[in-house]
């Protein structure tokens, strides 16, 4: 792991693997780097960058009036600059793909394609209201097998889950800190997040239309309450070129390890790198 400096002057957290094909892999909402550790063993073949966002993991907080969409595209091109990569693939999840679509549209020549897993151009807002639920605070359970055990109730639409996986996930998302288990993330994100979503939602439908021409695929949890199905098919009708999969069991959001989201990548990653070749 290692750490650059922004141009404000945020110290962010990035992790820099492998070799070949950049691929610049960013997190959703609350999470951090080790959102793609359950896929890192089947993407060997590729340089994967992660980071930290300012405000989570082990970057600096900056405040909630930086945790935003335009400013994390901008400190993920600062970090491509900093390791001296002129143009990258991008697999976001949930806020991650949020902040790809910016980038395709206002940073085109900078991503060589775009892998969205369970996010698109428009948000339903039961998932919205649900995150709005959780986000900027800490769990009341005590333990990390306590949340673990907590987790399953907490997460509907999962469902053949593997063993393990939910300890494994509260261990990744949060600290033990005094006896109580905290977010890895600074509370402000709160403000921030919410204050995103006051007034009209923004249409994002053009900022899909501007992947145009670009290696794109898409995954969604089969059970998400976050992209419709709807939403996902009509992805699909305006980039038929792309790449897609429902994932069965899983709902917001697949941990991209499971068969089809594996497949959806691996194959995204083929069209990528035929078009380099």
């Amino acid at each position: 792991m290692g750490f650059f400096t922004t141009s404000d002057g945020a110290r962010i957290a990035y992790q820099d693997d492998g070799a070949g094909l950049p691929v610049l892999c960013l997190a959703g909402l609350t999470r951090n780097m080790a959102d793609f550790d359950y896929v890192a063993p089947y993407l060997s073949d590729i340089r994967m960058i992660r980071m930290d966002y300012r405000g989570r993991g082990q970057s600096d907080h900056t405040g909630a009036e930086s945790y935003t969409v335009p400013q994390e595209g901008k400190d993920a091109l600062e970090l491509l600059d900093h390791l001296g990569i002129g143009q990258a693939a991008v697999l976001g999840t949930s806020r991650g793909g949020l902040i790809g679509l910016l980038l395709a549209a206002v940073a085109r020549d900078r991503l060589l394609g775009l892998c969205l897993n369970d996010v698109g151009p428009e948000l339903e807002t039961a998932g919205l209201e649900r995150i709005f639920d959780y986000v900027g605070r800490n769990p009341s359970a005590r333990t990390y097998e306590e949340l673990a055990a907590r987790l399953p109730a907490a997460s509907p639409g999962f469902a053949n889950v593997p063993d393990g996986r939910w300890l494994a996930d509260a261990r990744k998302h949060y600290e033990e800190v005094d006896g109580r288990l905290q977010i890895r993330y600074d509370p402000a994100l709160r403000e921030a997040f919410l204050a995103a979503f006051e007034g009209d939602a923004p249409d994002l439908w053009p900022l899909w239309a501007a992947t145009a021409g670009m290696p794109v695929a898409a995954i969604r949890g089969a059970n998400s309450d976050l992209l419709s199905r709807a939403s996902f098919l009509k992805m699909q009708e305006q980039r038929p070129d792309g790449i897609y999969a429902e994932v069965p069991d899983r709902a917001h959001i697949p941990w991209l390890d499971e068969v089809e989201s594996v497949e959806v990548i691996r194959l995204w990653l083929e069209r990528l790198q035929a078009g380099l070749a």
